[in-house]
Order: structure tokens, then sequence, then C-alpha cells
């Protein structure tokens, strides 16, 4: 089996067979992390550079290690700097990199968009690494993991994203994957921090009292209020976010079922989550860092056969 496209844009492009492929890749790929030579051939003479015009560490790290595992050739490139600071163009540096004969491109950029805008113009297969407000594919695959290994399948999952949606990518990744997999979707927050259309557009429930979520839920997936993307003051304070929507043990203790803690990172501590709960027995927020490996490491090597 192979994917149905040769690039990894979104989960928008992707079809519930593509997901199932890669979740299941994955899963081998997995087992072959907990062996002693955690290394394979599978990509051997195929070069990957990793193009990051902005920050990132757990992604960053989880792509290197993904395709060093894979036994790649890898160049890591830094837009801070690089000749991206002097002015040269996005296409430009692109061009450049790919004259050295490039095979993949794992890219992040704070423009939405521009790993399209990259697909469109030149020849290798492209990885969206996070582009702006749009898409974070890699992320929803290895939530999905995750969740498949705790639970044993999507299908009929309850399933409530948290917090700041209107400047996730996250969150819209999230989305597009749960809902092809047949898993119900509740997004949580204040009413500044969802965007008035996306009952209508993403066919989800939109829930405003985190109590009753909290209810609902089997898993709750909590986003980091994105400070850094606000232009204007969308709530009073973090004190006053953390009352409203931040997740503490007395919460989860005062349910009546137990749920399922989620988180992308970084996690903002006494804001989103209270440590007490990140650190707890029901956070998989550890396995989602380690499944990050094993997902990426499917999405390359499924690309790499899909391009030869």
């Amino acid at each position: 089996m192979t994917l149905s496209t040769r690039h990894l844009l979104g989960i928008k492009d992707l079809n519930a067979q593509d997901i199932s492929l890669i979740l299941q890749t994955a899963q081998q790929f997995k087992e072959v992390l907990q062996r002693p030579i955690k290394k394979v051939p599978s990509l051997r003479d195929i070069t990957i550079v990793n193009l990051f015009f902005e920050n990132s560490t757990r992604t960053r790290i989880s792509f290197e290690l993904a395709e060093k595992r894979l036994s790649a050739d890898t160049i890591s490139f830094s837009a801070s700097g690089s000749s991206v600071s002097k002015g040269e163009t996005l296409l430009d540096t692109v061009n450049n990199i790919l004259s050295m004969k490039v095979d993949m491109v794992v890219m992040r950029h704070s423009a939405s968009g521009a790993p399209h805008f990259l697909a469109k113009h030149i020849p290798a297969a492209i990885i969206n690494a996070g582009d702006g407000i749009n898409e974070h594919p890699t992320q929803a695959l290895l939530d999905a993991f995750s969740m498949q290994e705790k639970f044993g399948s999507l299908q009929g999952l309850k399933v409530a994203i948290i917090g700041d949606i209107m400047h996730s990518r996250v969150a819209q990744s999230n989305i597009y994957l749960l809902s092809k997999m047949g898993a119900e979707v509740v997004v949580c927050g204040p009413p500044t921090l969802i965007p008035k259309y996306i009952a209508q557009a993403f066919d989800v429930r939109v829930e405003y009292n985190l109590q009753k979520t909290l209810e609902w839920c089997d898993v709750a997936n909590v986003l980091r209020i994105q400070l850094e993307r606000q232009n204007q003051v969308l709530f009073s304070s973090l004190r006053e976010y953390n009352l409203a929507y931040g997740i503490s043990k007395n919460i989860l203790n005062g349910l009546s079922k137990s749920v399922t803690i989620m988180h992308p990172g970084p996690i903002n501590r006494g804001v989103e989550l209270d440590s007490d709960v990140a650190d707890s027995d029901q956070s998989i927020i550890l396995q989602q860092v380690e499944n990050g490996v094993a997902v990426r490491m499917a999405v390359l090597y499924l690309l790499a056969n899909r391009t030869n």
C-alpha cells in the first residue's frame, strides 16, 4: 500500500486509508525503536533537509531523530543564521538547497501555506512541520497514534480540544483527522479564542463550560495559550484564564470518570494545566513525545517510497 499523495502538506489532503497506513507503519517503527539497535537502513542514500523558519524544539529534534533512525543523510537549516536574514526569498533559499540534490524537505514556517507554495515549485517531497495557524499534520498523527494506543480505536472516541483554538494549527489538524477517523470532537475555551465559523466549517460542537466538557469526553487535548500570535487582548489575565479553563487535580478528582490528558507542548504550567495534572497517571504527554519519532519515521518512509 502507498499514500495517495506525494507530500504531507496537511491532514486535509489525506483520506482515512492514508491515515490508517501511517498509523500502522508507525506501530512497526515503534517496535523497531524498542530494540537495542534502533537504526534501520530504510532511507539510506535519501537526503532530507530540515528547513525551520520558526523556533522549534520538540518537532525539530523528533524529525532529526526519525531521519537518523532511518539512516537518511540530513541537513538542518535555521533561518536566523542564514541568508534569509539578509533578504533572500523562500524560493531562492530552497532552490539553492535543492541544487545540492535533496530528495525531501521538512519545513516549518510562520506563514500559512508556505509548504503548499514550495510543493508547486520544487520537485522534492514536502513535509509540513507546521505552517502559521493552518496545520501541523505530524502532531495530529502522533496524537491519533497515542489515542489509538491507549483506547484501541479512534472510532466513537469522545475528544475535547481545550484552549486557544483560534491560533492553533494543532487544533485544525486534529479536527480534520478525528472527524475522518470517526471520533466525536468538541472544542472548548473562552468565546474570544474560538473562531465563530468553526461549528459550521468543521462540523464540531462548541462548548464554553470546562466542567461540562470534561464530564463528556474520554480525552482532553489541552492547547497552549499562544500569546505570541495574539495581536490584541483576548482575555483579562493568565490567572483569570487559569481560574476559568485551567485543569487542576481537584477538577479531575471531582469528575464521575477518568479523563486522559494530552498536550502538544510546550506546557504553560499553572495556566492551562497544573503540574500535578501534567505529571499524573492520567497524562500521556510523554508518550506523545515518544510516539512522535515513530510517526515521523512512518511519514518519511512512506513518502520516500512514494517519490522513488
